[in-house]
């Protein structure tokens, strides 16, 4: 609809009036409706749009001071621009009307010229506040993905204080548990699939791996080709967070059971956990990223690479804080790259 064919609803319960000021209006290139009363003007709105209303204020059941006052409540009519028309001229009706929320006042009978530069002044008025509207939801719809993304790539915690203005974020923690797991084979697995299917099978097993993060509220660090990195007890610390990645890890090994290779053959997962102090910071300009570091966090990749095919392999310090809640099996003695000699343990279910 151009502006020439704005849409305006007379309401006026003079017969006369309304089909004179329609017909002046119809000659102008308006679209115009009429109703009879304000009730009736009320529930045509419900159903049409209108871009400008021309409202009578004496008239029975309901006047147009009643009638103002339902649109401006309702959210969904208070932006039409509404201009009073009455053979009431006095001062406290102009100010009545005003305070109400109408956008223009004319007395009966109106000058044509007048009635006609007050309709396009309040149009144009309306249009810029539309266009305006319609640019702020755009920005807001804007921000709420740019928000999504930011979520998608640092913790809440984090991305507020980006936002906030802080520059170079790092902080220690000294009590978190961290997690790797990757996939058994997955050289060999990949050579067997097209780009496409490896890409699709990736993400299908750390979609459901995300959505376990986020039903025992830990934090995504990344994933590193068939790598993924899970920690608890940052960037919010808590005092479950080894219980919390504990209970991650068993359903890990539970979901990676719901995916096979085209050949019916299951993939297997080798899950390290280690517990211990970490650096956390968020580093890069332009691809930031959200990133951990700390001998704790070498470990717990070591558990993992030293691993075990389907099984879930601890350090000292995690099955100490778990023992109590968990079941473990000794593994015993390993050699472990950089280490040397490490005494672990398999994580094997809840008691």
């Amino acid at each position: 609809m151009t502006r020439d064919q704005s849409a305006i609803l007379i309401v006026d319960d003079n017969e006369v009036n309304r089909d004179l000021l329609a017909r002046r209006l119809e000659r102008q290139g308006y679209l115009v409706t009429v109703a009879p009363n304000g009730s009736k003007a009320l529930e045509m709105l419900r159903s049409q749009t209108c871009d400008l209303i021309l409202l009578d204020i004496m008239m029975p059941l309901m006047n147009g001071y009643q009638v103002l006052e339902h649109l401006k409540k309702d959210d969904r009519l208070r932006h039409i621009p509404v201009v009073m028309i009455s053979a009431v001229d006095d001062i406290e009706s102009v100010v009545r009307c005003i305070e109400l929320g109408a956008e223009d006042y004319l007395s009966k009978p109106f000058n044509p010229v007048l009635l006609k530069a007050r309709i396009n002044a309040c149009l144009e008025k309306k249009y810029l506040r539309d266009q305006e509207r319609a640019y702020l939801k755009e920005l807001a719809i804007a921000q709420e993905q740019s928000e999504r993304l930011l979520l998608n790539i640092l913790p809440q915690a984090i991305a507020e204080r980006l936002k906030q203005g802080e520059i170079n974020i790092a902080d220690s923690f000294s009590n978190v548990t961290v997690l790797f797991a990757d996939i058994v084979n997955f050289t060999k697995i990949s050579a067997n699939l097209s780009p496409s299917e490896l890409v699709e099978l990736l993400n299908q097993i750390f979609s459901a791996f995300d959505e376990l993060a986020e039903h025992y509220g830990l934090e995504k660090i990344k994933t590193i080709g068939d790598a993924y990195l899970i920690v608890g007890g940052l960037p919010t610390p808590r005092p479950d967070h080894a219980e919390a990645i504990a209970n991650m890890a068993l359903d890990m090994l539970a979901k990676i059971q719901d995916f096979h290779l085209k050949n019916g053959q299951p993939i297997q997962l080798r899950i390290g956990i280690n517990t211990g102090g970490v650096e956390a910071g968020v580093i890069g300009t332009k691809k930031i990223a959200y990133d951990l570091w700390g001998d704790t966090v070498n470990t717990a990749h070591r558990m993992e690479s030293h691993g075990i095919p389907g099984a879930i392999q601890v350090t000292e310090i995690t099955y100490q804080s778990l023992a109590t809640k968990f079941v473990f099996q000794a593994r015993g003695l390993v050699e472990i790259k950089s280490k040397g000699e490490m005494f672990t343990y398999l994580l094997m279910g809840r008691k």
